[in-house]
């Protein structure tokens, strides 16, 4: 059995449970408390990071290393350009989500809001949040851009940078930190991307102590 180790609020393990579903891989998740630095769990993954995925007898870590070797080995439906420019493409953006949104916004919000509580390291910063809550504007403005100009963020097929994008943004619309009315066609293109059967056990999470909003599961938000 496929297994991945995962936290449901995290941006890396939902664009591996994203990248699984979407192939149609089956997948037992099991929540691992990585913060807790278990012995077990450190000889899966040195690094004490999620996600880490058991597959065809190993273990992967690292979300892009992870999602890379499932496009290779499962090459079907395809999340990477045929051409080396569009996965030059793809990877960049995969890389602004994951480390330039990553620091400047999910870490501010997402991990003061609810990571804090969960691990119990105290009270959000305020500061962060505030620093948050402005830097989402600007990479909303950015997707926005690049919706401008294309179907999808990487070009006129989806492909893991959509993945990458609608994990940050999902986790962080679990905790109504997006402002969805800032611009209409990042709004259609999350809608696209939300109302994709991949995207059903997204929607689905509950974190104890943290209640989605409303429109959270909503495809019609």
């Amino acid at each position: 059995m496929t297994r991945l180790y995962h936290v449901p609020l995290s941006p890396f393990c939902r664009k591996v449970r994203l990248t699984l579903a979407e192939k149609k891989v089956e997948v037992e998740l099991a929540e691992e408390r990585y913060w807790e630095q278990s012995p077990e769990f450190l000889r899966r993954n040195p690094a004490a990071k999620v996600p880490v995925l058991k597959i065809d007898g190993r273990l992967l870590s690292e979300s892009q290393a992870i999602c890379e070797y499932l496009e290779e080995t499962i090459p079907e439906p395809r999340l990477m350009p045929r051409d080396p420019e569009g996965r030059c493409e793809v990877r960049r953006l995969c890389a602004w989500f994951d480390d330039k949104f990553h620091q400047e916004v999910t870490s501010k919000l997402l991990y003061e809001r609810v990571n804090k509580k969960i691990m119990g390291q105290g009270y959000p910063e305020s500061r962060n949040v505030k620093s948050g809550a402005q830097k989402i504007k600007y990479h909303l403005d950015y997707l926005s851009g690049l919706l401008d100009q294309r179907r999808w963020l990487a070009g006129n097929e989806m492909t893991l940078a959509d993945f990458t994008a609608a994990a940050h943004l999902s986790s962080l619309d679990y905790i109504s930190d997006v402002d969805w009315n800032r611009s209409q066609n990042v709004k259609d293109w999350y809608a696209k991307i939300k109302s994709r059967p991949a995207f059903r056990s997204i929607l689905a999470d509950q974190v104890p102590g943290f209640p989605p909003p409303a429109h959270y599961a909503d495809l019609d938000f």
